[in-house]
């Protein structure tokens, strides 16, 4: 690669970008006026709320001769606020207890009258206290009174009923009332409380033993960051999500509109140059954008936060962590919109793709502000809401933590950049990518279009909607379908899941959207020329589950405790194994029904769909992944996750389902058996101690270490006979093999 002509490209695609003046106003100007724009709007708003006066009705009897007087005219007395002042928020009007209607029937309609009231906002809330309240507390005071209540029997039959408090909840009005009226009840409450231990010569410290001292331990300095450790990672990356889009789109999208594309991919420079000058300019805007935006958040949030007592600025080194952290994040955020820009017909096109990037990107953002998520190495792993975590360690001081996890944030950072890079430069590798034309979408030419021109194997669209359908009907399926309680409502639920989710779906849309059903779904023996090689490969392929079986344990058990299962979750799934039938049945169900289905639709169907992609491994993850997700569990969606892509693996090499079935048969067979084996079952059988050994949490066995080396050297001798295969590539395959051939022997 030659870094002379990607010098001139992004000094070419900075120039263009400085004379658009849309893109100068997003960068530069807007993150200027932006925030204090915000501040003072919210210094002239709040000249204007204010909070406003509601009505209550008051009904019923609550005065007694010696009680703490509740209400001074027609509000509730000001003792019983922290400001005196706020005793105006509640305007009260009276309905005395001798006009209250008598018999049920006119109790009835007169509730009726006063939800009405609240209804049309007349009143927003209703204070009813019953008939004989006022007399209870009356006789429960007399009661008390005297040398020493003696008569306790007496004081526990006094039953003293309870003012009730009727308000709206589809009325936020009515709400803030209820609200009000029920701080000030507790307090009159408490009062009384402590006047009766009085009438009753008893302390107060025998209803309350004791009050909790409180210390705050953290060191002055960072009071404050939990505020902003939560804020200016937020915005760091979302700004650099968005400084980057418009700037992407604008040199991909924006140049196919202009006719200037086409220039650029005929000069000298090569594909992953242009891509790396583009990649550079669109950093260089992202950063800007993301720092001039934290520069003036932090600048206007200072100075409103000041005015609030005991509130400070950031930390002093915000500023350092958030630079640092800026750079990959850019860096991953710029591949991506690249990307998706170069995928674009055109400019509108490309700022469609922004919604669906933003909704992928926040739950990732959103997700560190959840109450209990800290940093630890589960988290560390998931990309972008490591970073958040790493940033918001470092803003509130806790260095060690960051200093044991943030090595795995970095890797998985790293990661994800050289991905998003490797993505953006096989898009502009595609010509079909860079020179789609615009078209409009007609919803009768395109399933005329989808039924004719059917090919052998699905299309990567086709695929990609297989999957995403499966998806929604088991989302949907698991709200329709009550919770199993025992496994035979667990096997019905699985078989069902089984045929009507997984298998279904891709059968329909294999007969309807293919000309050979059997090329798709795979269903032909494995590639060798003869009975003899496809017996072998169909040995290999349930000798591979047997090597790769003790691995995938350990994995499951690593998994585990980096995402412990919640103790529902383990409640759940131990109430749906009680009852279980004899072993064949549940081989048949846990591992015949979900071989067989799951793969003629994820190794059959959409496999063969995303090899039209040209790239196998990139089928196969994305096979991999629907397959992954599709299981309910977290855990379980990750181990599946690895689990596929080994099966899709074979599927690939093989060029055939059966080996596919018989691992998927062989691997679910082993988990069944192996979840039977007990202490009873050890005693019984002694040889099976060389083979297995408790789980670390005790619950279950797995493979001892020695077993899980060497079937782990078998698996690798297994998959290298896999590989040498002579498999039958897509023919986009071949095209992308022969593109990066004839470019490895180009002349530098």
């Amino acid at each position: 690669m030659n870094w002379s002509n990607v010098r001139l490209i992004f000094q070419r695609e900075v120039r263009d970008q400085l004379r658009d003046r849309r893109t100068l106003f997003m960068i530069a100007v807007l993150p200027v006026v932006l925030y204090p724009m915000l501040g003072m709007s919210m210094f002239q708003v709040a000249q204007f709320v204010r909070e406003q006066a509601t009505k209550v009705l008051v009904v019923g009897e609550w005065r007694t001769p010696d009680e703490p007087a509740l209400f001074e005219e027609n509000h509730f007395a000001g003792r019983w606020y922290d400001k005196p002042s706020n005793s105006r928020l509640l305007e009260l009007d009276f309905l005395p207890e001798d006009k209250l209607a008598e018999g049920e029937a006119n109790v009835e309609a007169q509730r009726a009258g006063w939800r009405q009231a609240i209804d049309q906002g007349r009143y927003d809330a209703v204070l009813v206290f019953p008939p004989d309240f006022a007399e209870k507390l009356t006789e429960l005071r007399k009661t008390l009174d005297g040398e020493r209540p003696k008569e306790l029997e007496k004081i526990r039959r006094i039953n003293i009923p309870k003012p009730e408090i009727l308000y709206s909840s589809t009325s936020e009005k009515s709400q803030i009332t209820e609200d009000r009226i029920e701080a000030v009840l507790g307090r009159w409450n408490a009062e009384m409380g402590r006047e009766n231990l009085a009438l009753g010569h008893l302390p107060e410290n025998v209803a309350q033993p004791f009050v909790p001292k409180r210390e705050d331990l953290a060191v002055e300095g960072h009071r404050d960051a939990r505020l902003w450790s939560t804020v200016l990672p937020f915005l760091l990356l979302i700004w650099a999500l968005t400084g980057a889009f418009y700037p992407a789109v604008d040199i991909c999208a924006g140049e196919k509109e202009r006719g200037t594309l086409e220039t650029l991919l005929c000069s000298p420079a090569e594909r992953i140059e242009i891509v790396w000058g583009k990649l550079l300019t669109v950093m260089l805007f992202s950063m800007t954008t993301a720092v001039l935006n934290l520069i003036s958040m932090g600048m206007t949030g200072s100075f409103v936060l000041s005015q609030l007592p005991k509130f400070g600025p950031p930390p002093p080194l915000a500023p350092i962590w958030l630079l640092v952290a800026l750079v990959p994040v850019s860096a991953m955020f710029s591949a991506l919109c690249l990307a998706l820009a170069a995928f674009a017909r055109s400019s509108k096109e490309g700022q469609y793709y922004l919604m669906p990037l933003v909704l992928v990107t926040l739950p990732l953002v959103m997700l560190p502000m959840a109450p209990g998520v800290d940093l630890n190495l589960g988290n560390s792993l998931i990309p972008v809401t490591g970073i958040v975590l790493l940033l918001r360690a470092m803003l509130e001081g806790n260095y060690q933590q960051a200093l044991i996890f943030g090595p795995p944030v970095i890797v998985v950072t790293l990661a994800c950049c050289l991905l998003a890079i490797r993505w953006a430069v096989d898009q502009f590798n595609s010509e079909s990518v860079l020179f789609r034309e615009s078209e409009r979408f007609d919803l009768k030419l395109w399933l005329r279009q989808l039924m004719n021109d059917r090919e052998d194997t699905p299309t990567v669209a086709g695929a990609f909607f297989c999957g995403v359908l499966i998806l929604l009907i088991r989302f949907f399926m698991g709200f329709a379908l009550p919770q199993p309680n025992s496994f035979g409502e667990l096997a019905r639920l699985t078989v069902v899941t089984q045929l009507v989710v997984v298998a279904t779906p891709a059968l329909l849309m294999a007969i309807m959207l293919t000309r050979s059903v059997r090329k798709t779904l795979l269903l032909r023996l494995p590639a060798g020329g003869s009975l003899a090689s496809s017996l072998v490969s169909l040995v290999a392929a349930v000798l591979l589950a047997f090597c790769v079986f003790p691995a995938v344990g350990w994995f499951g058990v690593l998994v585990e405790q980096l995402y412990p299962l919640s103790p529902a979750v383990k409640e759940s799934l131990d109430g749906m194994l009680k009852g279980t039938p004899d072993l064949l049945t549940l081989i048949l169900v846990m591992a015949v029904a979900p071989a067989i289905c799951e793969e003629l639709a994820f190794r059959g169907f959409m496999l063969s769909g995303f090899r039209h992609m040209g790239h196998k491994w990139r089928a196969i993850v994305l096979s991999s992944l629907f397959f992954g997700v599709t299981h309910a569990i977290f855990q379980q969606s990750i181990v599946t996750f690895f689990i596929g892509m080994v099966i899709g693996y074979v599927a690939v090499q093989t060029s055939s389902l059966f080996p596919c079935m018989l691992y998927h048969v062989t691997h679910n067979s082993l988990t069944v058996l192996t979840s039977r084996v007990n202490d009873a079952t050890l005693a019984d059988y002694p040889a099976l101690n060389y083979l297995l050994a408790k789980s670390p949490d005790g619950t279950g066995m797995m493979c001892n270490w020695q077993i899980t080396l060497v079937a782990g050297a078998a698996a690798v001798v297994l998959f290298l006979w896999f590989r040498q295969l002579p498999y039958a590539k897509s023919p986009e395959e071949a095209l992308q093999e022969a593109i990066e051939q004839h470019a490895s022997h180009a002349p530098t």
